[in-house]
């Protein structure tokens, strides 16, 4: 069984693969602290992402879109914020994909769903379908010819 740490590099480096094999500068930090994990030069344009594992729970990629830390009383969950952060990038091996989430998605929200098979009511209004935010199909977009 991985461990939280693990599983967070392993996305981390699965994202970063996607994107350089796009031709995406793709840079980390040297020092920890920052709401992001990685920055993606699209010269001139730099977008600071977040990096999250995911797994599949029934027929959606369920991402979650917070941190949590530990204090001496409580433990702190916060949401992700526009000023922080420019887009979540997820790895999700049970699919065995990567995604791209803008911040209109995550925003103020702790879960974002990202629908793989169609839903068992068939319903079609507010729903993320998965292909729509693959992380190469969503780079190429921003990369361009």
């Amino acid at each position: 069984m991985l461990t939280t740490d693990q599983k967070g590099a392993i996305a981390e480096l699965a994202i970063a693969h996607a994107a350089a094999e796009l031709g995406v500068g793709v840079f980390k930090a040297l020092t920890d602290g920052e709401r992001y994990d990685l920055i993606f030069d699209f010269r001139p344009q730099l977008l600071r992402v977040q990096c999250k594992w995911a797994s599949l729970r029934d027929g959606a990629v369920v991402v979650c879109c917070y941190s949590c830390r530990r204090n001496p009383t409580r433990m702190i969950v916060r949401t992700y914020t526009e000023d922080e952060i420019d887009a979540i990038a997820v790895y999700c091996r049970d699919t065995e994909a990567c995604y791209l989430i803008p911040p209109q998605l995550f925003m103020g929200r702790r879960h974002v769903y990202l629908r793989v098979t169609a839903s068992r009511n068939n319903q079609h209004r507010g729903i993320n379908r998965a292909e729509e935010f693959a992380l190469d199909a969503r780079l190429r977009a921003l990369v361009g010819p």
